[in-house]
């Protein structure tokens, strides 16, 4: 339903040296071959296959750096000197790499010690790339070598998907922002920076609102101030359930947020609310971290990233076995079971990775991945075989020595 209400943004040209982690707006097409000629892939020399089907001498006639053109037409029974890049002359049609070639009579001969075949160490014009085709699709992320390709067509610049603006409001009276001093009853606001991050984490770029307080006045003020800054998408914490001061879905309405619906029957997160300002969606997450995070994974993540252009918006998922002392949980909900994950050979092991009450953070900081327990069940034994959601890519890296 969300994916459904969400569009991608306009597309902007940003410089293609800050285009690394960008998502492509259109496709691109090359506009010339790559290679533009006939060049040698070796240090050698450039010869006619057809003076060398048998170990032979031959006199060298020329030289060919890389950068310079070859116009001079290499004559039969000849060789000329070629490093790697440089055009093949008119008349060669392959290279003999120098380590199988002996140099005779002062310079002035070379002799090949194995017979070379027509397009030898030869890069042929355009077995890279031939004009017109389709080099990169609209929606690739940009690495390194996607920078490459493009400049390699000598693009100054790229044409991108623009970042979505997304504003972050915490309420709650009880928060302070980080770096204030604590008084009795209060806590620091590590809700909006965590939103933050996960937001940047998602090619997305944050707008602090700060904090409302637990009444109308305050939400209606800090929510007018975000949606005049002309954002993206909208985030809340807290404030989201049914509470005597839980007032963020009325003033939401009353500032012309249509809502698509509240609640969702998942643990954490089961208040979560959304809700579309003309085509500004705007997420209500519940309050506590643990909850906000994951809600924020499952359900704002992946409109983010498709806002920002990208085609593949859902975290990689594997399966795992389940390798922990039973769990158990009350049917109907979706349950988000923190977990650490090991390998076993080819394959998974799942262990939770600490408590799941909700107000325990640790346990996601500890986290390797989400596995997901479906509503229908009741316990997770031993073996079972879980679905997980990475949240981790160095898991796919090996680890030092």
């Amino acid at each position: 339903m969300i994916l459904d209400q969400v569009r991608v943004l306009e597309a902007e040209r940003v410089p293609l040296a800050e285009a690394a982690g960008r998502i492509l707006a259109e496709d691109f097409s090359a506009t010339w071959d790559l290679p533009h000629w006939d060049n040698s892939a070796m240090d050698g020399y450039a010869v006619r296959s057809e003076d060398c089907t048998a170990p032979r001498t031959l006199r060298l006639s020329g030289y060919h750096p890389a950068g310079e053109a070859a116009t001079t037409p290499l004559q039969p029974q000849t060789a000329a000197k070629i490093l790697t890049g440089a055009p093949i002359p008119p008349g060669a049609d392959a290279v003999i790499p120098i380590e199988d070639t002996e140099l005779l009579g002062g310079g002035e001969e070379v002799r090949l010690q194995h017979a070379v075949a027509r397009g030898a160490h030869v890069r042929r014009k355009g077995e890279d790339v031939t004009t017109g085709q389709r080099l990169l699709p609209a929606g690739r992320r940009l690495g390194a070598p996607e920078i490459a390709a493009l400049a390699s067509f000598s693009q100054l610049s790229v044409s991108v998907a623009r970042r979505p603006r997304v504003a972050i409001l915490a309420t709650g009276d009880e928060l302070v922002e980080p770096g204030e001093p604590l008084s009795p009853g209060k806590l620091h606001n590590s809700n909006s920076v965590a939103l933050a991050a996960a937001v940047q984490e998602a090619g997305a770029e944050p707008l602090l609102l700060g904090i409302a307080r637990d009444n109308p006045e305050s939400l209606r003020e800090r929510l007018e101030h975000g949606f005049a800054k002309k954002v993206d998408a909208l985030i809340t914490s807290a404030g989201v359930s049914a509470g005597d001061r839980d007032f963020v879905r009325d003033v939401l309405e009353a500032l012309g947020v249509r809502q698509l619906f509240w609640k969702v029957e998942m643990k954490p997160g089961h208040p979560t609310a959304f809700g579309m300002r003309g085509e500004t969606p705007v997420f209500a997450l519940p309050g506590n971290p643990v909850s906000t995070l994951i809600a924020f994974d499952q359900l704002v993540r992946p409109a983010l990233l498709k806002m920002g252009g990208q085609q593949r918006c859902l975290r990689r998922t594997i399966r795992a076995s389940f390798s922990g002392a039973d769990f158990k949980k009350k049917p109907g909900r979706v349950f988000f079971l923190r977990v650490r994950l090991t390998r076993q050979g080819e394959s998974w092991l799942a262990e939770p990775a600490g408590s799941q009450e909700t107000g325990i953070l640790r346990t996601l900081v500890d986290a390797d991945g989400i596995a997901v327990i479906p509503a229908e069940c009741d316990k997770v034994g031993r073996g079972q075989e879980l679905e997980v959601h990475l949240l981790r890519e160095e898991l796919g890296y090996l680890p030092l020595a």
